[in-house]
């Protein structure tokens, strides 16, 4: 049973039929001969599938991820003020390792760039992105959302630029794409993606990218996955606005690593926070920020559900849960 899809999700069939399509369409899309011109098309017709599933009127650029997508934001940003939430994605942290943690609108200005996550990776929590674009619009900064977990799933924020990962909702690791409101925002490096981003565009899994977004659908209903939250009752660690799809989960005895070890055994994959932290014993950042207690984050796993989650594996893992003591 896996219920890790926060960290990855499997492969859409509508993903994996498109991705064969696309590798018969061997060339270098940037070529200029007639196989490189139907690549091309082919990129391009991806690229319009995304904007339009993602109701985005701005340009996309392809990347490898939502890792990159960042690094690229955060480097390239025509700002020289780095200013994100305490509780980013890992990623964010390492593009940006000097960006100030702030909410301070009176700090903002033109030169700023302010990163808010869209969905939290580790408990869920909605931020309200939309909200605080509309705050910070008067101040003149540039606001960059993380999208990778809401893409797909939610309607997207209004922001300057977002992030979204293929991976997270279905489509084929190894590629993201960067959503900017304008190429202005950013400083050009040469190469592809109009002088955005560097290498050969991986036209296959932008295809498999557009299909998975296109899919939408999951096996499980908005009813049935708030009705396994709601009988996780105490269990169940909640910020304010929640997802039905991610969930910070704390045992009342039994530590995160031991549950991960006994539920692994059980058949049941969950972690214990973002994958990118998870191997590690120290004390989640986000879980902190949230002023999670040290005890109580030490009892906390995450379960995340995806698009081919079933309402039986729902109710599997509420049996075992409540058996775990």
């Amino acid at each position: 049973m896996y219920l890790d899809h926060a960290a990855t999700s499997p492969l859409r069939p509508e993903a994996k039929a498109a991705m064969d399509e696309g590798f018969a369409l061997w060339a270098n899309p940037s070529s200029p001969h007639g196989e490189g011109r139907k690549a091309k098309n082919a990129l391009e017709d991806a690229r319009a599938r995304i904007k339009a599933a993602c109701s985005w009127d701005g340009e996309v650029i392809f990347t490898s991820g939502a890792s990159e997508s960042l690094w690229l934001a955060l480097n390239r940003a025509k700002a020289t003020k780095r200013i994100v939430s305490a509780v980013e994605h890992d990623a964010v942290y390492r593009a940006a390792p000097d960006a100030e943690i702030s909410s301070d609108e009176s700090t903002f200005d033109a030169s700023t760039l302010l990163a808010v996550q869209h969905v939290n990776s580790e408990t869920g929590v909605i931020n309200p992105v939309s909200a605080m674009g509309s705050a910070v619009q008067p101040t003149g900064a540039v606001l960059l959302s993380d999208c990778a977990q809401s893409a797909g799933k939610l309607a997207l924020p209004k922001a300057d630029m977002l992030v979204v990962s293929a991976h997270k909702l279905g489509g084929p690791i190894g590629i993201g794409a960067l959503l900017v409101r304008d190429y202005s925002l950013l400083e050009p490096m040469g190469g592809h993606e109009r002088g955005y981003r560097q290498g050969t565009e991986n036209m296959p899994a932008a295809l498999g990218f557009a299909a998975a977004l296109e899919a939408g659908e999951w096996a499980t209903t908005t009813k049935e996955r708030t009705s396994f939250a709601q009988e996780l009752g105490d269990d169940l660690l909640t910020f304010g606005d929640q997802t039905d799809y991610i969930f910070a989960l704390s045992h009342p005895s039994i530590s995160a690593q031991a549950l991960l070890i006994r539920l692994d055994a059980m058949g049941i994959a969950v972690s214990a926070g973002s994958a990118c932290s998870s191997g590690t014993l120290k004390k989640s950042r986000v879980l902190d920020a949230f002023g999670v207690s040290d005890d109580v984050a030490a009892r906390t796993i995450r379960v995340s559900l995806g698009w081919n989650t079933t309402s039986e594996e729902l109710d599997r893992f509420l049996e075992v849960w409540r058996s775990l003591k």
